[in-house]
């Protein structure tokens, strides 16, 4: 018997929805349960990982979750944990448990299971609009002066380039403090948006699906660029990787081709560090230094503090900061703020995870 990767047969694409909602929709599976939900289309194995993107779990949960909640209630945090890898090749059952329903509060639980065992769980707390009555405090960290990326001219190659691809884009907006010592110091800032307009029938609700799959990207990666250290050791291991996709529904030639492009650059500034470090160091007498490779990095927990759940656009440009205040014992812990194109902080991401480099020696004993 063949494997089938949904339980159901996937729908044709609803060209009336943006990708990013095709790409988390989810189907109701009824003989389970009224809180029972899978997966419509493919799951999507980025290259390196050790299983499904996990922004995809985080946004889908976070969909089925909201499912079960009544409209005057939206999410204002969501703590997940990654249990295990997920596979692409099976189908992801949601189970949302109705922990609790209050008056200024909603309470949900979703576990997302494969071959009956948890690959995923996640806690979320929902706040009735307007419960927080009609004083409140208020203060927020402002957007960064961070100009917006430059649109392509319809019609122009780069319009065109940027037309397809996965269900979202991001533009890199620079390092700041990229040369300090410290890499503590460092903030890694991006802009990203879902690719095309999200339907008015999403509402809200599919902004913040979106957003929650986005906030995945780049973020555990945070911990080995603030130290200059390469996540693959060359194009040609990037290439592999990509070309084993198992099931590369959000990926295609275009975003191979930027992914290539923007690592070989990457690669080149990293060897151009690498060879003025070498260059003062040998000046200084000091030893070089043990060159470092990522070994393992994999998300274990993921939390994301939503602000102002109905007042942004996940399709129009969000600026995305990203720093490191700790990393060690094998692991990192990144944080990442997110603002609206308008200037409104919409989220605070945190997140840890294992952040292992390639040994030289095996280790002395195993656990």
């Amino acid at each position: 018997m063949s494997k089938r990767v949904t339980i159901f047969d996937p729908p044709a694409q609803d060209h009336s929805k943006a990708l990013i909602e095709n790409v988390l929709d989810l189907t109701p599976v009824v003989d389970l349960g009224r809180d029972v939900f899978t997966n419509t289309r493919p799951l999507w194995h980025p290259p390196g990982a050790r299983g499904i993107y996990g922004g995809a779990a985080i946004a889908q949960s976070l969909a089925a979750a909201m499912l079960t909640v009544p409209a005057d209630y939206a999410v204002h945090s969501m703590h997940c944990y990654f249990v295990l890898a997920g596979d692409s090749e099976i189908p992801i059952l949601y189970h949302v448990e109705r922990v609790r329903d209050g008056r200024s509060f909603v309470t949900r639980t979703v576990q997302a299971r494969q071959r009956g065992r948890p690959i995923f769980t996640t806690t979320l707390s929902f706040s009735r609009v307007g419960s927080g009555g009609e004083k409140t405090i208020h203060h927020a960290v402002s957007k960064p002066d961070v100009p917006l990326p430059e649109e392509a001219e319809p019609g122009s190659l780069k319009a065109l380039s940027n037309a397809g691809g996965g269900p979202f884009e991001s533009r890199k907006a620079g390092i700041l403090n990229r040369t300090s010592p410290n890499q503590e110091d460092k903030k890694v800032r991006r802009y990203i948006r879902a690719r095309g307009a999200i339907s008015e029938q999403g509402g809200y609700q599919a902004h913040l699906s979106a957003l929650a799959y986005i906030t995945d990207s780049y973020f555990i990666g945070t911990i080995s660029l603030v130290h200059d250290i390469p996540r693959f050791s060359s194009p040609a291991e990037l290439e592999k990787l990509l070309n084993a996709l198992k099931n590369p529904s959000d990926l295609d030639d275009e975003d191979i081709t930027r992914a290539l492009r923007e690592l070989k650059e990457e690669e080149a500034a990293e060897l151009r560090r690498r060879l003025e470090g070498a260059l003062n160091r040998a000046t200084t007498g000091e030893n070089e230094a043990d060159h470092k490779e990522v070994g393992m990095m994999v998300s274990l927990d993921h939390s994301i503090y939503f602000h102002n759940p109905r007042a942004f656009r996940a399709d129009e440009w969000m600026l995305t900061e990203m720093e490191s205040p700790w990393a060690g014992e094998g692991r990192g812990l990144a944080i990442q703020k997110i603002w609206s194109k308008d200037g409104l902080l919409i989220a605070t991401c945190m997140q840890e995870g294992v952040v292992r480099l390639k040994q030289d020696k095996p280790p002395l004993s195993k656990i």
